[in-house]
C-alpha cells in the first residue's frame, strides 16, 4: 500500500505538470487534527510567485475534488531552494559532486546525522564521501531527509 505522501504525489505530478512545471517532491505532515501540505516545484527556468500561485490554485482544487486528506489541511507551495531537499534517486544523481546532509531513520555507526559529499548512485543507494578515506553506502529507503548545502564562493 501507497504511503500517503506517494498517493498524494500520483495525484498532483500531472496537475504540477500541466502548468509547465516538475514536482520536485512532497512533504505531509499531520499535527493532532491538522496536517500540512508543502509541495516544492521547479523548473528550468526557475520558479516565482506566479508559478507558486498557479500550482497552488489548480492543486487545491484537484484536492477538494478528490479529497486525499479528508481534514483540515495548510497547503504550501514553494522552489525547493538553494538546500533543496533531495527525495529521489534521479535528484540525487543530478547533483553528484554536491555537499548534502543526510539525516538516517536509524543510526548507521552510531549516528543519524551526515554531512558529505554525494560521491554517487549504486543501484538503490546513495554514495556518501564523509572524508578522502570513508564512503558510506545509504540505502535510499534509510533516509528521513536529505537536503543540499548550499556552497557560496567569493
Amino acid at each position: 500500500m501507497a504511503s500517503k505522501r506517494e498517493q498524494l504525489e500520483e495525484l498532483l505530478a500531472p496537475v504540477v505538470a500541466s502548468l509547465g512545471c516538475e514536482l520536485w517532491g512532497i512533504e505531509y505532515q499531520t499535527h493532532g487534527r491538522n496536517a500540512l501540505l508543502r509541495i516544492y516545484i521547479d523548473s528550468e527556468d526557475g520558479i516565482a510567485v506566479e508559478d507558486c500561485e498557479k500550482v497552488s490554485r489548480q492543486a487545491s482544487a484537484v484536492l477538494d475534488v478528490e479529497d486525499p486528506i479528508g481534514g483540515k489541511y495548510t497547503l504550501e507551495v514553494s522552489s525547493p531552494g538553494l538546500d533543496r531537499p533531495l527525495y529521489r534517486l534521479e535528484q540525487y544523481q543530478r547533483f553528484v559532486g554536491a555537499q548534502i546532509e543526510v539525516r538516517l531513520r536509524m543510526p548507521l555507526d552510531g549516528q543519524r546525522k551526515w554531512r558529505g559529499l554525494l560521491a554517487g548512485v549504486e543501484g538503490d543507494e546513495v554514495v556518501l564521501r564523509v572524508d578522502s578515506e570513508n564512503e558510506y553506502l545509504l540505502p535510499i529507503d534509510s533516509i528521513e531527509k536529505a537536503n543540499i548545502i548550499p556552497q557560496f564562493t567569493k
